[in-house]
């Protein structure tokens, strides 16, 4: 079979493998597809695999041999599926695999939140500390966990794990979300509404899949409904979050910061509102990219497509 993946950089900028893709067909890697490229480069694939580069209804019907999609992501909105399903396309993406390195960045804005590590180790190598009166000193007030009240929206695998995280440092967990079951474990954690969770937190985390209802959940009225000591964390899709709205409750003190992994737009453009606020901190989407967690992706990619060589998809997407 012709494999072709349109953008693979990403996932291998050249620490893993593709040996053990290699052995499924005749595979082409290129780093970086852009959008008037893809007829040219899976005119002839079977299978395509796709992280960012979209699939669309126009693409799709131009890919005559296309048989299978691969997404290199747990979230497929890049591909068009109502239009693969009209032909037949087998769509697979790759799910909970980066579930533990998400976890870790969560905390790691919220320690940094917490103890701003890099300002005091700045301010330690300008000479600080190396003046200062006392054996200490704290540029900023520091806080504990323990006994702070951490909100999530959405409570799949990912949420499920900050959770147990969150108790594992004395945290209060509260959760919205639309289905409420008791998961062993975690019975200690407190089901509410959403503007509720927005009152009640020291922290909010979102965890959830971006939908119409999802969309612009966390807007300036509900912004409005937090402390002016909490914190909101947003490892999950940008277009949760009103930037605009964020921006500005951000210059006025209505929160006291907001850790992002994501944006709207990626990359963002130069005037981004949120590129210029104060407590702000915005990585470049890289919960999912640790090492461990892109060879998982890699290799659950690989079984899918095996699984799919053999008769027998799996992690569809395109069945409903």
């Amino acid at each position: 079979m012709n494999i072709v993946v349109l953008d693979g950089y990403t996932l291998n900028p050249g620490d893993l493998s593709w040996d053990e893709l290699n052995e499924l067909g005749r595979v082409t890697v290129y780093d970086r597809t852009a959008p008037d490229e893809v007829i040219a480069r899976a005119q002839d694939a079977d299978i395509v695999l796709t992280n960012k580069t979209a699939l669309t209804a126009e693409l799709l019907g131009q890919l005559p041999n296309l048989r299978y999609i691969g997404v290199l992501a747990t979230g497929y909105n890049v591909v068009d599926i109502e239009a693969a399903s009209s032909r037949q396309i087998i769509v697979s993406n790759v799910p909970d695999y980066s579930t533990y390195s998400v976890v870790q960045l969560v905390f790691a804005f919220i320690l940094e939140h917490c103890h701003r590590l890099a300002e005091h180790s700045s301010a330690v190598h300008g000479g600080k500390w190396s003046s200062a009166p006392d054996f200490t000193f704290s540029l900023h007030p520091l806080q504990e966990l323990a006994g702070k009240t951490l909100g999530l929206i959405g409570f799949g695998q990912i949420g499920r794990q900050v959770a147990r995280a969150a108790l594992a440092f004395g945290m209060n967990v509260i959760v919205s979300t639309r289905t409420r079951n008791v998961i062993d474990g975690l019975e200690n954690v407190s089901y509410v509404e959403l503007d509720d969770l927005f009152r009640r937190s020291d922290f909010i985390s979102l965890h959830c899949p971006l939908t119409e209802q999802t969309k612009g959940l966390v807007h300036a009225r509900r912004l409005s409904l937090m402390k002016p000591s909490a914190f909101l964390i947003n490892t999950a899709r940008g277009g949760h979050v009103v930037e605009a709205d964020l921006a500005h409750a951000l210059r006025n003190g209505q929160l006291a910061g907001a850790g992002l992994d994501v944006l709207s737009v990626e990359p963002p453009p130069q005037d981004h509102p949120l590129l210029h606020v104060p407590n702000c901190w915005i990585t470049p989407h890289i919960g999912w990219a640790t090492m461990e967690a892109r060879g998982r992706l890699l290799q659950i990619a690989t079984d899918n497509i095996r699984a799919f060589q053999a008769g027998t998809p799996t992690n569809r997407v395109d069945v409903r």
